[in-house]
């Protein structure tokens, strides 16, 4: 393990840290109503603050107080800085984790764990008693309990400061692919975490998981696929445990310190698209889990989504909120989905808030796949995004558009929610994969009751096809690689990059390195024998198939398999779908109704032209403030930070950012002065991306 530190300053780096040092109620606070201490604002994860220094009346006056830049080259941010004691906590484009003085944006330290990295990292995680304070950070395979004073790590937390998460998972650890893309939460003397794993087989087991903030050991493991003797395992087939993976908290959680719960919503089980070797209804994938946060033990659970084959990932932590209902307050949890719905249940016993509808849906007509006969849909509130495209919600950006959009929607199959992929015949995924709601999360009003949730109204297309027999180059990059990357190798930029050209620009040697290892949002492959790495590098590079010996037959072997991300854009890039294309919402969770609904983002160079207030799409979510303002970046082609009055919508004030603020944003008190930050990094778009914190506030007063 390679450790590099560095501070603010390369002269006098012994006299700022002796100034941390001297300081230790300054950087090891107990969290005030000022700070913003947690991934989503705090424990219970709604995007609020009791700040209000900037209000309706003067927030068209915020100006750019500091900014910092990691200067580690594009990537993109995702991260939501957490704010304790004056310190500003956060990650770079590089997963360097790094504090910054939070009233001028000056850094104070930065850890690099010396791995090479990209991709989503969105946040630290902290945690003090009795004067000592640690930030909990995520780098690659690997969390670090890091010195929040100076950055360095803690020796006897795991070994040398970090723990690996491929370890403790009844599985050979170095065949294991697992990242922590959210930031775990805490609760008393736990860190509880969950991780990002494979789309497809062999995926690591999606196992929520708890450690000692001190030691670092493993406390509890709750097994999201149960194994023999545990509640949910005849949901699946036999010893389905061994052999699929995923049903992964990736999204994050939320804490009810007071009754002892933690709420850990999952994604979809592995492989995503075709479940013939895990038939049933697969419990815990795709569920609202509440556990008891000491022992990990299941006390409730809600599953949206039986035997996915869709990726209909729960995408967010949950927001505990308070709301009234029949005249008095209730506690309840509040879950938003890809598909574009709000459930909500009674925070201690899981009771719908809502009725919740029992429907049938298709059957497959894939061979040897067995769909869910029923899925589940709450009655109120009504879906925040469109649940069916039809060809009147084509695009009508020019008439070629359209043409062209109609000649295409015709060969698909566009049936609405629930619909089992086809072989051979794209089916519509609307909302998309990408959401509906994503990773951004949802903001909630403890004084009004309103909820906000930002929505990307995106149309996706796909298929299953027959995976054949043998083994070659080209059949690995089918099974592994065309789940993302697509079989035309084209994928899905900026986000899915395409392998065409590879060659070009890449040494066969970097290639073999990124499938071991992992890049950006691409999971490692420690699995495929280096036979396999050799034949597929060869095909992905040059074209030529590589003939192998076939290996015994495995359970985790599927006859169909995805054949890749389509986003149903028109031949110039634009959504191929009517707008909005993005959608900003606030919905009573007391009555159900929404109080407003508008159109968020747009594309500069259509808004030139008089095409305005399409909306985008949008990654991050928005912020809520007793100053009554609902602040939101997430725009990827504006670039733009918005400020709305919470009560209506109506926009009060906007900038635009170095790079698209797809993030969260914070806001914090220092000194008597309120400020808002984002991080600026872009990456979803086609623009140049970098690694920025903009920071903004009122005026000074002189």
């Amino acid at each position: 393990m390679m450790v590099r530190m560095s501070h603010a300053s390369p002269t006098f780096p012994w006299r700022i840290l002796a100034a941390l040092l001297a300081a230790p109620l300054l950087y090891a606070a107990d969290p005030a109503p000022r700070d913003w201490p947690a991934y989503g604002g705090g424990p219970e994860d709604i995007h609020y603050s009791t700040l209000k220094q900037i209000n309706r009346a003067n927030v068209s006056q915020l100006t750019m107080a500091w900014s910092y830049d990691a200067q580690d080259g594009p990537g993109g941010l995702e991260t939501s800085p957490i704010i304790v004691g004056g310190v500003l906590y956060a990650n770079t484009p590089k997963h360097q984790v790094i504090a910054l003085e939070a009233a001028t944006g000056k850094l104070l330290w930065k850890f690099d764990s010396g791995l090479d990295l990209r991709g989503p990292n969105r946040g630290v995680t902290y945690w003090t008693e009795g004067g000592e304070a640690r930030i909990f950070a995520a780098a690659g395979s690997f969390v670090y309990a890091l010195d929040a004073r100076t950055g360095k790590p803690i020796a006897g937390f795991g070994s040398a400061g970090r723990i690996d998460l491929r370890a403790d998972l009844g599985r050979d650890a170095s065949q294991q692919s697992v990242v922590l893309t959210t930031p775990g939460v805490i609760y008393k003397d736990l860190l509880i975490v969950g991780g990002r794993t494979a789309e497809s087989l062999p995926a690591s087991p999606g196992d929520v998981r708890a450690y000692d903030v001190r030691s670092g050991k493993l406390r509890w493991s709750f097994h999201t696929i149960p194994h023999p003797g545990e509640f949910g395992y005849d949901t699946w087939q036999k010893d389905a445990w061994t052999y699929i993976g995923s049903a992964n908290n990736w999204a994050g959680m939320a804490v009810d310190e007071k009754r002892g719960i933690v709420y850990a919503p999952t994604g979809s089980a592995a492989a995503d698209f075709y479940g013939a070797n895990r038939l049933g209804d697969n419990l815990f994938a795709n569920t609202l889990l509440a556990l008891d946060a000491a022992t990990g033990k299941r006390i409730w659970h809600f599953q949206a989504v039986k035997h996915d084959l869709w990726d209909r990932d729960f995408p967010s932590p949950p927001s505990l909120v308070t709301i009234r209902q029949n005249g008095r307050p209730v506690d309840a949890v509040a879950q938003t989905t890809k598909h574009g719905y709000v459930f909500l249940f009674d925070r201690a016993n899981g009771k719908p808030l809502f009725p919740i509808e029992s429907r049938n849906y298709p059957a497959s007509t894939v061979p040897g796949e067995v769909a869910a006969k029923t899925q589940s849909l709450p009655t109120r509130p009504a879906p925040f995004a469109r649940q069916t495209l039809t060809e009147s919600m084509l695009t009508n950006r020019t008439p070629e558009a359209h043409q062209w959009a109609l000649e295409q929607f015709r060969k698909f199959i566009s049936a609405g929610q629930f619909v089992p992929p086809s072989v051979g015949k794209d089916t519509i995924i609307f909302p998309g994969f990408d959401g509906g709601a994503e990773w951004g999360g949802s903001a909630f009003d403890p004084e009004s009751g309103l909820l906000y949730v930002n929505s990307t109204e995106m149309a996706w297309t796909s298929s299953l096809a027959e995976t054949g027999s043998g083994m070659s180059g080209r059949q690995v990059y089918l099974t592994q690689c065309a789940v993302c990357h697509r079989d035309d190798r084209a994928g899905a930029p900026p986000q899915i990059p395409s392998l065409t050209g590879l060659a070009s620009g890449r040494k066969a040697a970097e290639v073999s390195a990124v499938i071991r290892q992992g890049a950006g949002r691409m999971p490692a492959f420690p699995n495929l024998s280096r036979q396999s790495v050799d034949a597929l590098v060869q095909f992905v590079m040059s074209g030529e198939d590589k003939e192998m010996e076939s290996g015994a037959a495995s359970p985790a072997d599927m006859k169909y398999r995805f054949t890749g991300y389509h986003k149903f854009v028109d031949p110039d890039g634009y959504p191929a779908i009517a707008p909005p294309w993005g959608t900003l919402n606030a919905i009573s969770l007391s009555t159900g109704e929404y109080a407003w609904k508008i159109p968020l983002g747009e594309y500069p160079e259509l808004a030139e032209k008089g095409m305005k207030n399409t909306g985008s799409e949008n990654y991050g979510g928005p912020i809520v403030t007793a100053g009554g303002l609902v602040f939101i970046g997430a725009t990827s082609f504006d670039k733009k930070l918005r400020a709305l009055d919470k009560d209506t919508g109506k926009l009060l004030w906007e900038t635009t950012l170095p790079f698209a603020g797809n993030a969260t944003p914070a806001t914090y008190e220092v000194g008597g002065r309120q400020f808002v930050v984002i991080a600026a990094g872009g990456g979803k778009s086609r623009a140049p991306s970098g690694g920025m914190y903009v920071a903004f506030a009122l005026p000074e007063k002189k």
